[in-house]
């Protein structure tokens, strides 16, 4: 691993792919904390000029693009005269992750951040990866462009970046499991009959955790701890066998690793995003947050379950596709972006969202991953193939827009 870069005087300079999304937010919030800390070289985003340019001002950002092209006259108008430069299109995003930083946050949603996070791999620099569909979709590439261009990958997913804190990378022959936390979602007792019932509120009224959209319907259908699953493979080099899954309705306990001796390590905290943005924010070093403190005290109990595949199908979709190798994975999280779409659109019900993806899935061949342009034909491949066969099976004509937005 390389440590993280700084410029003189200790401020490292910092990027944030995705500003605008709750994960780019909560890091501008830390920023904008630690003023003296931090120098913000360039800001990125989907649509919501608004926001971006408050947030280029309140930092003094050197760089903002937006990916939206009609976006583009709002944030030129608000930052005009502020001597903040801008740009707009699929262009402008790579350029704000080739900016010259110590440390970037990869936090655009889904698989429109797998282009700019490469970009930013290929800097050699610290990349926070918050977009877990760089690891599901391209894991294997990701891995060797890292280590081709010296750049180090810290998890910021709670999950991940909790075994990250307790995971000796250097004693690895006495880790036996990793074991991935999942709050279960706000169906986790719900029968398969009664989810069948639930509509769009009900899949984001998340019980812990205050997420966006797509994330939120991943926690419901538990598709989340599926890629997250895949994405720990790739990360601490395990094999599937060795990833558990735990349902853990508190969001206390963020995952652990297990050792060969029978010891268990945890780390815990309140479920708040800020803080494993600011363990690799901070990185190698640890900075304070606002964060509520944990009081094990006051809490209740600490409750675990094993999670149901039956009812949560997404979990033997993802294991599935692990195993599978090659482009099962990309086919995996093309299909669910464009199934989540498809039900944020009310055109199809909350369980549909994993038929629709195990139809896909067993539609497509898998085939070797051999570079991104491949792994982007397959992911377009598959969101056709989601919509076609919404249409045939439901019967609505209109396609979905489900590529993926940069916020």
């Amino acid at each position: 691993m390389v440590t993280a870069g700084a410029t003189a005087g200790g401020i490292r300079r910092v990027s944030i792919l995705g500003s605008t999304g709750s994960v780019g937010c909560s890091t501008m919030d830390l920023v904008e904390r630690n003023r003296d800390r931090f120098e913000v070289v360039a800001l990125a985003g989907g649509s919501n000029a608004a926001l971006i340019a408050e947030q280029a001002k309140s930092v003094r950002a050197g760089f903002v693009a937006i990916a939206d092209e009609t976006a583009w006259p709002t944030l030129k108008a608000a930052l005009a005269g502020t001597g903040i430069e801008a740009a707009v299109g699929a262009d402008a995003v790579d350029e704000a992750a080739r900016r010259d930083a110590d440390w970037t946050m990869a936090a655009i949603v889904g698989a429109a951040g797998l282009a700019p996070t490469l970009t930013a791999l290929r800097q050699g620099r610290v990349i926070a990866l918050a977009n877990k569909e760089s690891l599901v979709c391209a894991g294997d590439l990701f891995v060797a462009e890292a280590r081709a261009a010296g750049a180090t990958i810290l998890p910021v997913d709670s999950e991940h970046n909790a075994i990250f804190q307790v995971f000796e990378a250097e004693r690895r022959s006495g880790i036996e499991k990793v074991i991935l936390t999942a709050s279960g979602g706000p169906f986790r007792t719900l029968s398969r009959e009664a989810m069948a019932s639930k509509g769009l509120e009900d899949a984001l009224a998340h019980p812990n955790w205050s997420m966006g959209p797509k994330i939120s319907i991943d926690s419901a259908t538990m598709m989340n701890k599926g890629l997250e699953l895949i994405e720990a493979h790739h990360l601490f080099a395990m094999p599937e066998d060795r990833i558990d899954i735990l349902v853990h309705p508190q969001s206390v306990v963020h995952s652990l690793v297990a050792y060969v001796d029978g010891s268990v390590l945890a780390q815990l905290g309140s479920p708040d995003m800020r803080t494993p943005i600011a363990y690799a924010l901070a990185w190698p070093e640890r900075m304070p947050t606002p964060t509520a403190r944990l009081d094990l005290a006051a809490l209740s109990q600490l409750s675990f379950e094993a999670p149901d595949p039956v009812r949560f199908p997404a979990l033997r979709l993802a294991r599935e596709a692990l195993r599978a190798g090659g482009t099962a994975p990309v086919v995996l999280n093309a299909a669910n972006e464009a199934a989540v779409a498809a039900f944020v659109d009310r055109r199809i019900g909350f369980i549909d969202i994993a038929t629709v993806v195990e139809a896909v899935l067993e539609t497509l061949p898998v085939a070797p991953v051999a570079d991104l342009e491949a792994v982007i034909a397959v992911d377009r491949r598959a969101r056709q193939e989601a919509d076609r066969w919404i249409d045939r099976r439901y019967g609505h004509a209109a396609r979905v827009a489900s590529a993926g937005g940069a916020d």
